[in-house]
């Protein structure tokens, strides 16, 4: 599984626009409203070639061949119609019911799965696209320092490897900063929002490989 973004780009989109026209809204259909989607959509792009790219690096260096299998990204907009309602839905950390298959990503010390979305109208379509963090960022290594080492958190409970160079980021997402993967899981089969396929173990985490100046 390969975790990754436009890198920024998305924020760059965001930032030009609240400068240029604050927080008001764009008609869909007006040269400034087709001017962000055609952004918005180049940013979806570079951060699902990103995405591929990672992963055919990873496979090289393995010496491997790979298959793409599943791409999708959780944080865009796209048209709708809900109940006859047409609309934008903007989905910020929820991934689309609507497309086939999704994994629902643990941290790196937990499991991830496989699930089959049940396209609850409820739900908008939407699933939640991950464990979710318990812990804010700025908060993880004061928590966990005095219990972990840095060397400690490159293993986990299933006896994966962590490779990652930099000490903060090591704190930061670590698994004791993110909800159980299966209270979430169970949540959402309570829900009657997915059905699980599949039940994924971590067997390595690479985050960085070079120390953070």
């Amino acid at each position: 599984m390969v975790h990754s973004g436009s890198r920024g780009l998305g924020g760059m989109i965001l930032d030009k626009h609240t400068r240029q026209y604050g927080h008001q809204g764009l008609i869909a259909d007006s040269p400034a409203g087709k001017e962000y989607l055609m952004q918005h959509n180049l940013a979806l792009d570079y951060a699902q070639q990103n995405r591929e790219l990672i992963g055919r690096r990873i496979l090289a260096n393995l010496r491997q061949e790979g298959q793409k299998l599943l791409d999708i990204s959780h944080n865009f907009i796209e048209p709708v119609t809900i109940n006859k309602e047409y609309g934008w839905l903007h989905r910020k950390g929820a991934a689309p019911a609507n497309r086939g298959l999704v994994i629902i990503p643990g941290s790196r010390g937990d499991f991830s799965y496989l699930v089959q979305p049940l396209e609850t109208v409820s739900s908008l379509y939407s699933l939640a696209h991950g464990a979710g963090r318990k812990w804010q960022r700025s908060a993880c290594k004061g928590r966990l320092a005095e219990r972990y080492t840095a060397e400690q958190l490159t293993r986990t409970a299933h006896g994966s490897r962590v490779i990652c160079c930099d000490r903060e980021l090591l704190y930061e997402e670590a698994p004791q900063a993110y909800k159980s993967i299966e209270s979430v899981i169970a949540a959402m089969v309570q829900a009657q929002l997915i059905r699980p396929v599949a039940r994924l173990k971590p067997v390595i985490t690479y985050k960085v490989q070079t120390e953070k100046k």
